[in-house]
């Protein structure tokens, strides 16, 4: 054998070898590809996903989907072959991991922050859609979630009302932010919180995380309802992005005749209690989610309307929502006649 052959040869293997290792070294990106949708009038468990206690409740046809994404966990392995995959594939994305997940951010970490939006996403969405109907609702600032292993375990709960923070009457989750930030590191500080029905004060001393004071909370915008209404969704599913469809369904829920007519109606966005609608991930995949389901007509965040250029919707429409009242009003508009002037992201453009 040749001397040139030889080196052939080890060029060869070494080719071969540096392919294998790149096919299985993991790379740093996250993989976005259509999830399940979720009847938000149909049954859970037996039971239905919207329940309501003290006031009229009316369960019709029809049907109302939130979307989700399935998405690459932060610690999740994703190999060049999968990429390769996303890539050829029209419903799914690749994203630089860094651009999706903090450095640090791990599996539980991402769960934890992920259900509690959810939690909170969910208060939010029933206030928009009582606000709709005209209820007066009244805000406070609350904890939503407390971590394990930082100085308030143990001493706050989640749902606590916060009250006052040193001193700082609380009105807002900032204020819990500053007032913590406003105090030296070793010095406790005295919070003031709900618990049911009952007023107590705790002392917390902050300690420093990352170079910040933490006491390891969460504040969040909880709500004094007139009624109660509850949503429920499997534990597996997080995130704000539900809000809007939670809102309809839950305004579908507390009012007379179907909202949908009958229909199969999908969509996705955030819900502030007034009722705007905001942005969320994955919208070409939350649409592809929806088509594949059989969904007729989809609710298109305003602020995702760039983002939906090459999406197949097959023969599903696609309405722009800007707001939960809008919202109410196309879906009325669409199930009394399904060829009516909609919203579009069209009307963006032109």
């Amino acid at each position: 054998m040749s001397q040139r052959t030889r080196a052939g040869l080890l060029a060869l293997c070494l080719l071969a070898a540096l392919w294998s290792t790149a096919f299985f070294v993991p790379l740093p990106y996250v993989i976005y590809t259509p999830g399940p949708t979720v009847d938000m009038l149909a049954e859970n468990d037996g039971e239905e996903t919207v329940q309501v206690s003290g006031h009229e409740a009316y369960y019709d046809d029809g049907e109302l989907r939130m979307t989700t994404v399935y998405v690459s966990q932060p610690e999740e392995d994703v190999s060049l072959p999968e990429l390769m995959a996303a890539y050829f594939d029209p419903d799914a994305a690749v994203w630089p991991r860094s651009s999706v997940y903090a450095p640090d951010e791990t599996d539980e970490s991402s769960d934890r922050e992920s259900a509690v939006a959810m939690a909170s996403s969910q208060d939010t969405a029933i206030a928009a859609a009582l606000s709709e109907l005209g209820e007066e609702i009244d805000p406070f600032v609350e904890v939503l979630d407390v971590t394990p292993g930082l100085p308030a375990e143990g001493k706050l709960k989640v749902r606590d009302v916060l009250l006052e923070v040193g001193g700082t009457e609380i009105t807002d989750a900032q204020d819990v932010v500053d007032a913590v930030d406003a105090v030296e590191a070793g010095d406790a500080i005295p919070f003031v919180v709900r618990r049911g029905t009952k007023e107590l004060t705790v002392e917390i001393t902050p300690r420093q995380v990352d170079g910040d004071l933490r006491v390891g909370i969460t504040p969040g915008i909880g709500f004094d309802f007139p009624f109660e209404v509850s949503v429920n969704i499997s534990e597996g599913i997080g995130g704000p992005s539900a809000g809007l469809m939670m809102s309809l369904a839950i305004f579908d829920t507390l009012t007379p005749g179907s909202l949908t007519d009958g229909a199969d109606i999908a969509g996705t966005g955030t819900i502030t209690p007034a009722g705007v609608v905001g942005p969320i991930g994955g919208i070409q995949q939350k649409i592809a989610a929806a088509r594949d389901a059989g969904a007729e007509l989809f609710l298109v965040p305003a602020d995702n309307c760039d983002g939906i250029g090459g999406v197949d919707p097959g023969g599903m429409r696609l309405a722009r929502a800007t707001t939960m009242h809008r919202a109410v009003q196309t879906l009325a508009d669409w199930a009394a006649d399904h060829d009516a002037d909609l919203p579009t992201c069209e009307d963006i453009a032109s």
